[in-house]
Formats: C-alpha cells, structure tokens, sequence
C-alpha cells in the first residue's frame, strides 16, 4: 500500500512539475507574440507615415482594435503600396463607418453642412430635455451613448459638445452634464459616479468601452439613450444593463434607439440582429434541430454597394438577385445538410439510445426488486460476505473492507463477495483517486470509498436505497429520448421552406442573364454559305480511312522468305 502510494506521490510530483514547464513556455511565447505584435504595428506606423494627431484619431475610433494599413487609411495615412489596388477606392470599413456618421450627423463628414432639426441628435437633445424637466423633484438621471464621436478642445464639431451645447442652452445646468471622458483616473471615475448616484450630475455622456462594464450609477437613472449601434450584441446588452440593474429606484425605465430611416442604421441593426439570432440558437435549443445562419453570407457585399450606384435598372437588379439567389442556395444546403444528420439520427442513434435505455429500466427494476428481497434489519445492517467469510457486524464488515482495498493488486476490478443479494467487487478510479465498490445485479451501480469503516457501509445502503429515483429519472430520459425521435420525423419530412422564392429568382437571374448577355461569349457574325465553302477544309480522318479501305493492297511477305534476288521463295 504504501509503496503505491508513494509511487502515485512520485507521479503527481513529476506532473506538476511538468504543468510548470507548459505554463513557463506558454508565458513565454505569449511575450513574443506581444513583441512581434508591438514590432509589427510600429513598422505599420513607420510604413504609413502617420502624424501624431492621425495617429491619436485612429486610437479614438479603433480603441478596440489593431492598427492596419485600412484602418491607418480611413485617417488619412499615405502607404507605399505593394498591390496594384487604387488608392482612391473606397474599402467596406470605410464605407460603413462613413455611413453611421450620416446617420448620426451629417455634420460629422462636413462641419460647414447645415444643422437638420430632425437628426438624431437633435431629437435625442429634445427627449433628454422633456425627461430632464419631468424628473427634477427626484433629480433623475440619464445616460447618452455614443461611440462615434469624442470631446474635442480644438473647436472641431464633435457630438458631445454639440450636445452639451444645446442642453446648456435650453437651461439645463453646466454642471449637471458630465462627459465619462473627462474622468481619465479611477480617483475620478469614482467621483463622477458618486455624482450621478446622489443626482448632482443628471446627464453623462460616454461611449460603450469607457461607460459600459464597471459603471455603477443605477440609483436615480431613468433613461438610456442610443445614438448609435455596436457592432457585437454583447455591446448593446453592457449598455442596457447600467439601467437595469438591481439598485435602480426606478420600476420603470426608458431605452431610446436612435435610427435615420434610409441610412446604414438599418444595415446595423439587421447585422446585429444576425449575431444575436446565431448566439441564441447555440444558447438554446427548443428541438433536435439547431439550424445557424452563415453570418458571412449576411453581411453588406460590394456588390449590394456597386448596385446603389448603378444606372441600369437591370444591373442593378441582377446585383440584387445574385445576392439573394446566393444566399438561398447556402440556406438550401443548410437546410439539406440538417436533413441528412435527422436521417442518420433516426435510422441508428435514436433506436439505439431508446433500447439502451429501456434495458437499463428493466435492468434497474430488476435491481430493485432484489434490494427489496434482502432488506436491512433493525439494526441497519443484514449482514456482509468478504472473501467467503460471512460478517454480522456493520463496523467490523466496514474495516475488513477497507482492508481488502488495500489488499488490491491493481486498479482493475475484483470480486471480493456479495452485500445484500449483490455482487460485491472493489476496484481503484485513477482518474478520482479513490476506490470504489460496485454492487452487481442487472446493472452495476459503483459506489465511492471513504476512511470510515461504518461510512463506508452507509454509503452501500444509500445507492442501494436509490432506485426509485434511478427509475424515475431513466424513465424521463427515455421519454425525452421519444419526444425527439418523433420531432425529428416532422424535421426531416419538411421541405425547404424557400424552395419557390429560390426558383422564381433563380429563373429571374437567368432571364436577367439572357438580356444582358452576362454568361454568352461575344462572337463575330457567321460567314455566309458561300464564304464557308471557298475556305479550305480541314482534312477527316474518316474520309482518309474510307479512301484507304476502298484501294488494293498488294500484301509483301516477311524479309526472311525472300531469297537472295527479293523473290518469294
């Protein structure tokens, strides 16, 4: 006994020694990848020729990000470009981060643009200015999100100060509008909170990284305004849960999403929705069948952008319907694809897990009538045989247990006697580092090993004593395994539900296809009859062969049967 213990020591030793030596080479490594990160974005910079100030906006817009020579370009960065791209074309970053800052302003692109009453700020400003009215008794507050835009000094148009500006113009008090970024220490930020917990501060303005997880001011907050939209789920889900949150006075509250009909705000959401739509089908799951949209597929191509620029209408068109058509045909195979594993579900695991289940239930009944055949006595214990020797006692049985586990010559299974109409074997679990008895009937029901002699015995009786339950939760899991089988049956008869959309569109493309031209190659109009037959011919291999069969062949014999003269001999 001790000589294997002192081996699984030894054992154990050498694991953790070898644990530290993983975790020292991943530290390590993980110093160099941030080295060869760091040398790689200072080469970018260096590269781009980057200003300070460029270099400043970049970290503002992106503060979430790595640096690349797309991003360095959206802030006006010049590149020694080793491709043959242009320049001037716009790239899809670029394109939509232009987008939602129309949406939000159109200021933004150009400050000399007039200022729209109907923008989203200026209807965010008068929302914030009713509720500011309505809650000055209990000195509600509010929180503004915006991650487009940051508070400028240098007199630039930026959507914080705008905001302030006209807040503070309306009556509102200076001191009651706070911007998060103004608290760049944690001294600050925890005074600034205390502001807005306590009311002196109605109004703070910030953006997603720096006002959303950590920001406790839930007390007196009654509504949260959304100028813009993340790009992750998870950004929306920090920001709505400053204000609902356990601590808010309030029983209800107000959530503003802000959108500018006809701008990319609805591209946005639609992404947004698509995340959040693939997040809960892995999160949940209602059926056998868990069916995620490829996200890739959903996202804004170039092409859906080349077909708002076009001029023919029929372009344009066709623009749209290679998109839509491409899509369905990957939901098609989705769907397809889904329907092949619901077969193969069907044919083998379902009948499989159900007859291994009913077994088991039968197994275990079984057991449970021979527990009830050989109940415990009055003093709790009926008695233990242990290597042919029969036990009365529940503590003496229990050491003499303990004993043969120590007796064990391995880990592997061994029968040592019976308990209770049982069979009775005790093995070592390598993996829990513990032995186990089994009680054997119908079905093997392993049991965990203490130190204590007569805890040891209880333990026995426990799982002896638990068959109902075993009985009751097989039987649910056969019912489960039941309701999927039939579930399943009904998936798989299903037919694609977008099998016509995607044959009238696909008939539409080619019809489309036809009129342009797109998949004919342009050929040269054909020669007339006349013309052909002047042009020499290429030479058939037919006809040669024909005009061979139809000639004489004088048939010569071998060189070995002429004589000296060339005569046959």
């Amino acid at each position: 006994m001790s000589e294997k213990l002192d081996k699984l020591r030894a054992s154990l030793e050498k694991e953790k020694e070898r644990r530290i030596k993983i975790n020292n080479r991943i530290e390590s490594l993980e110093r160099r990848i941030q080295e060869a990160e760091a040398a790689k974005v200072n080469e970018m910079v260096r590269t781009a020729k980057v200003t300070p100030e460029q270099l400043a906006a970049l970290l503002r817009q992106s503060a979430n990000t790595t640096p690349n020579p797309a991003a360095l370009a959206a802030v006006g960065a010049t590149f020694d470009k080793e491709d043959d791209s242009d320049a001037s074309e716009d790239n899809m970053l670029c394109v939509t981060n232009d987008g939602r800052k129309i949406g939000l302003d159109v200021r933004l692109m150009n400050p000399l643009l007039p200022d729209d009453p109907n923008s989203k700020l200026n209807t965010c400003v008068r929302n914030v200015l009713q509720i500011w009215e309505d809650g000055k008794e209990q000195k509600l507050t509010q929180l503004l999100f915006c991650d487009l835009s940051t508070p400028k000094n240098d007199g630039n148009f930026n959507v914080y100060d705008d905001i302030r500006k006209k807040l503070v113009a309306a009556g509102v008090p200076e001191s009651e509008i706070e911007f998060i970024h103004d608290a760049d220490t944690e001294a600050k930020k925890a005074a600034l909170f205390s502001k807005v917990r306590s009311g002196d501060v109605r109004i703070l303005l910030g953006s997603t990284a720096k006002m959303g997880a950590g920001t406790n001011v839930q007390s007196r907050l009654v509504a949260v305004h959304h100028l813009d939209v993340g790009w992750k789920p998870s950004d929306m889900t920090q920001r709505n849960g400053r204000i609902i949150r356990q601590g808010n006075q309030n029983k209800q509250v107000r959530i503003y999403n802000y959108v500018t009909e006809g701008t990319f705000d609805s591209y946005l959401f639609q992404t947004l929705e698509n995340k959040q739509r693939f997040i809960s089908q892995i999160m949940t799951s209602k059926s056998p069948v868990r069916s995620c949209d490829d996200v890739d597929e959903q996202a804004l191509s170039y092409a859906e952008i080349k077909a708002l620029c076009a001029g023919n209408p029929l372009i344009k068109e066709k623009m749209d319907l290679d998109v839509q058509v491409a899509k369905l045909k990957v939901l098609k195979a989705d769907h397809q694809s889904q329907k092949f594993r619901l077969e193969d579900k069907l044919l083998t695991k379902f009948p499989a897990d159900i007859q291994e289940t009913t077994a088991y239930i039968a197994g275990v009944k079984s057991d449970a009538e021979l527990a009830a055949a050989h109940p415990q006595v009055q003093e709790g214990f009926c008695g233990m045989t242990i290597r042919g020797v029969a036990y009365d006692e529940k503590k003496t049985a229990g050491e003499r247990l303990l004993l043969a586990c120590s007796e064990l010559p391995n880990s592997e299974e061994k029968v040592i006697g019976s308990y209770r109409g049982f069979e009775l074997s005790l093995r070592f679990d390598t993996y829990h580092s513990e032995y186990q008895a089994l009680l054997k009937g119908q079905r093997k029901y392993p049991v965990a090993l203490g130190k204590d002699p007569l805890g040891c015995i209880i333990r026995l009786d426990h799982s002896l004593n638990d068959f109902p339950e075993r009985i009751t939760s097989a039987e649910y899991e056969l019912a489960t395994l039941k309701q999927q089988q039939a579930a399943a049956q009904i998936e798989v008869e299903k037919p694609f539900p977008q099998e016509e959309e995607l044959a009238e569109k696909s008939a539409r493309l080619a019809e489309l296809n036809a009129q342009l031209d797109v998949d004919e190659k342009h050929h040269e109009p054909e020669q007339d009859e006349e013309e052909r037959e002047d042009e020499p011919r290429r030479p058939s291999v037919l006809a040669a062969l024909e005009e061979k069969a139809d000639k004489t062949e004088i048939v010569k014999p071998f060189k070995s049967y002429l004589d000296k003269d060339g005569d046959a001999r």
